[in-house]
C-alpha cells in the first residue's frame, strides 16, 4: 500500500505529530512514503523528513502559505495526491489536521478514519480502532472499498522513529497556481509564555479544583518543572479563570495521550477522562477516595495534594541527581 503523509510545521519546525504519522506510514507500507509539506520557507525542512520515512517530499513553498489557509493547504495535499497516486493518506489529528482531513476527503468523495489509536493494513484497506462514547468503548472502523483511504492519527500514540542512515528524500516543488483563499489569516496571536503544548507533551501535570484557587498553581508548577512536563488543567479551573484555556485537557479542551499524566486535585469528570484516559500511565492525587479518577488511574494517592505534591517534586529531583 502506497502512503502519502501531510506534514504540519509551525514557526519553521516540523510538528512531532506529523513525524509520528510519517513513521507509521513507513511501517504500514513496508518502505518509504511520500510526504507533502506546505508553508513559506519550508524547502529546507524537507531533508529532515527522510530519516522518518519519506522517500519523496512534495513542497508547496509560497508566500501566501506562510499562515494556515484551508484552501491552500488542502490544495497542496490534493496536488501531491495527484502526483503520488497513493492508496492511503495519513494526517496527524492536530487542530490543523482535523480541519484538513475532512475537506480533502470531501474533494475525493471518501470518508475519514478519524482520531485513530491503532491502525493496520488488511489486504487493500486500512482498519483502525478509535475511542467512542467519551472513551468508554472502542470501535473498529475501516474505509471499505474506497479507492483512496484517509486516516488521522492521534498524537503521542504512534512513535516517531528516526533512522539516520536513511538517504535524503527526493524533493519536488508543487505548482498550485492561484490559491486565492476565501478568508485570509492576517496574523497569529501566540501566548507570550513558551510553555510546552499539552497536546504534544510526553509528560503532563494537571491541576483541578483541589488546588483551591489560582494561588495553588506554584505547588503544581513545582512538580511540573521537576518532571520537565507540560502544565494541564481541568475544565472547572479554566472556567473559573484560574488559568488560560490553552492548558485545558478534556473533551472540550485538548485530547492528550502522554506517557505519564499526573492529576492533582482532579475528581475525574467524564469530559476530563475522555481527554486523558488513553495516557499510558496515570497518577492520581486526591483526598476523596471515591473520586472517579481512581477508576482509570494506574497509581492513586489518597491525601492532601499540598502535602504530597511537594514531596513528589523533591523525590523527582533527588532521583535525577543520582
Amino acid at each position: 500500500m502506497k502512503f502519502l503523509v501531510f506534514i504540519e510545521q509551525r514557526d519553521g519546525k516540523i510538528r512531532k505529530a506529523s513525524l509520528e504519522a510519517l513513521s507509521l506510514a513507513k511501517k504500514l507500507g513496508g518502505g518509504p512514503a511520500a510526504a507533502v509539506l506546505p508553508g513559506k520557507g519550508v524547502t529546507a525542512l524537507a531533508k529532515e523528513l527522510g530519516k522518518y520515512g519519506a522517500g519523496t517530499v512534495y513542497v508547496a513553498d509560497r508566500d501566501d502559505l506562510a499562515l494556515y489557509s484551508n484552501k491552500g493547504y488542502v490544495g497542496a495535499l490534493d496536488a501531491a495526491a495527484k502526483k503520488a497516486s497513493p492508496d492511503a493518506v495519513l494526517i496527524a489529528a492536530t487542530a490543523m489536521g482535523k480541519d484538513v482531513a475532512p475537506r480533502f476527503a470531501a474533494r475525493r468523495d471518501v470518508s475519514v478514519l478519524a482520531d485513530v489509536m491503532d491502525l493496520r493494513v488488511e489486504g487493500d484497506r486500512l482498519v483502525a480502532w478509535r475511542p467512542v462514547y467519551s472513551g468508554k468503548a472502542r470501535a473498529e472502523v475501516d474505509c471499505g472499498a474506497a479507492k483512496l483511504q484517509i486516516a488521522t492519527a492521534r498524537p503521542n500514540v504512534f512513535p516517531a522513529e528516526a533512522d539516520a542512515a536513511t538517504p535524503d528524500p527526493a524533493v519536488e516543488a508543487l505548482d498550485l497556481g492561484d490559491v486565492a483563499p476565501r478568508a485570509k489569516v492576517l496574523r497569529v496571536e501566540t501566548s507570550e509564555s513558551k510553555e510546552l503544548d499539552v497536546s504534544e507533551a510526553d509528560v503532563i501535570v494537571s491541576g483541578g479544583r483541589g488546588i483551591k484557587g489560582p494561588e495553588g498553581w506554584p505547588v503544581i508548577r513545582d512538580l511540573q518543572q521537576a518532571l520537565g512536563a507540560a502544565l494541564g488543567a481541568s475544565r472547572a479551573v479554566v472556567d473559573a479563570g484560574w488559568i488560560d484555556h490553552q492548558h485545558q485537557v478534556g473533551q472540550t479542551g485538548k485530547v492528550v495521550s502522554p506517557t505519564l499524566y499526573v492529576a492533582c486535585g482532579i475528581s475525574g469528570a467524564i469530559q476530563h477522562l475522555a481527554g486523558m484516559g488513553t495516557s499510558k500511565v496515570i497518577v492520581a492525587i486526591n483526598k476523596d477516595p471515591e473520586a472517579p479518577i481512581f477508576k482509570v488511574a494506574t497509581y492513586g494517592v489518597v491525601g492532601d495534594l499540598f502535602q504530597i505534591v511537594p514531596e513528589f517534586a523533591k523525590a523527582v529531583r533527588a532521583a535525577k541527581q543520582e
